[in-house]
């Protein structure tokens, strides 16, 4: 399988519309979009052939230092592949570079948040090291912040 992962530019974060439904999303679609203009948060995304078929996000400081501390700390979001491609391990392909991109930033430790039902994405980041810290509810349901140990580069 030939593939690249590229740094997404603001200006084609609707292509992202193929791998989610931004239509349903929309508020948070800008919110996403404002903080990729800011530079308080990079995404990158799978591409095979021409097709965006997964995408992370890497947020630098949002406030929540279980999630974020500034050159620490960085936050995983939006890990999300496109329904039709999961299965064939884009989610870990994405996962391992959004790790080393982190690691060559200057961070130590990779936070995020999943829903506590998604036992599906709990594996993959379990596989990769992440580790659940702690449990809680917002709008969205209950969810699991995890926390990874980054290695050195070397």
């Amino acid at each position: 399988m030939t593939y690249e992962i590229f740094r997404l530019r603001a200006r084609d974060f609707k292509r992202c519309g193929n791998i989610w439904n931004m239509r349903t999303h929309r508020k948070r679609w800008r919110k996403w979009r404002r903080e990729v203009r800011s530079g308080k948060r990079v995404t990158y995304i799978y591409v095979e052939n021409g097709e965006y078929l997964g995408e992370g996000s890497l947020v630098f400081d949002n406030g929540d230092p279980d999630e974020t501390i500034p050159g620490r700390r960085v936050y995983l979001s939006r890990l999300v592949v496109k329904q039709e491609a999961q299965g064939r391990g884009i989610g870990g392909i994405l996962l391992e570079y959004l790790c080393d991109e982190a690691k060559r930033m200057g961070y130590q430790e990779m936070s995020l948040g999943v829903n506590v039902v998604n036992e599906r994405a709990r594996r993959l980041y379990e596989k990769h090291g992440f580790a659940e810290f702690w449990r809680g509810e917002d709008e969205y349901g209950k969810f699991i912040k995890m926390l990874k140990i980054l290695e050195q580069m070397s």
